[in-house]
């Protein structure tokens, strides 16, 4: 099939399958629905930092500071995807990666503090209405794979002065570092300063607080290390 090769050849992936399954018309509202944010992309590639290949962007997606975004090999970016890379070391995405829609990422929140900035690796798929704060730092590896509602939070308040409100007592910046081949499950929270192992699982709907070694799986509220993937 004529877009299984072509596909192919975008992902330089020769393993990739395509299903036979759809219709001419199919193919067609697929085909051009495609071409429209191909047309897109090509807009906004003028105001990137670098871009390395096609990028594809559905409707209503907002990109401030575009200066200090780089995107590898056919990053898509769906409707209403909404990104802000005002930061230190900006956003970076490697090839192949895809945020679905309605996905914010962002990288300074209080203006008189710069953040550090967000960095997504290789054929990472982020699921739709994430929520990434890269104001510490956020490192992703290759190969990740995230369900709907991620969350992640690389800054936190401090409050332990009782004399002060909390807004008074600024902030402290912890980066949070996810392994490749990793999946995290719909609605899970990873706060600032966790170290996501490679090729870990987290369940859906934990709240990961602390560090957890490769190859663990992970559930609860908070998260605990309820399984190795390695047999003894």
């Amino acid at each position: 099939m004529l877009i299984e090769k072509l596909i192919k050849k975008l992902k330089d992936d020769p393993n990739y399958k395509w299903d036979s399954g759809y219709s001419a018309n199919d193919l067609f509202r697929i085909s051009l629905h495609r071409s429209i944010q191909i047309i897109r992309g090509l807009l906004l590639r003028p105001f990137l930092k670098r871009s390395s290949g096609l990028i594809f962007i559905g409707s209503h997606v907002k990109v401030r500071h575009g200066y200090q975004l780089s995107a590898g090999k056919n990053l898509i970016l769906e409707d209403n995807v909404t990104i802000n890379a005002l930061s230190t070391n900006g956003i970076t995405f490697g090839d192949n990666v895809s945020i679905a829609r309605d996905s914010i990422l962002f990288c300074t929140g209080i203006i008189s503090q710069k953040g550090t900035g967000i960095s997504i690796g290789d054929r990472t798929g982020i699921s739709a209405r994430a929520y990434m704060a890269g104001q510490g730092g956020i490192t992703i590896g290759s190969d990740v794979i995230m369900g709907p509602n991620v969350q992640i939070f690389s800054e936190n308040h401090n409050y332990a002065d009782t004399t002060l409100t909390i807004k008074e007592q600024g902030v402290t910046k912890q980066a949070v570092v996810i392994g490749n081949n990793c999946w995290i499950g719909a609605d899970a929270k990873i706060l600032a300063g966790v170290i996501v192992g490679d090729g870990c699982v987290i369940a859906a709907g934990s709240v990961v607080t602390k560090s957890v070694p490769a190859n663990s799986i992970i559930a609860g509220v908070p998260a605990k290390v309820v399984k190795s993937r390695i047999e003894n």
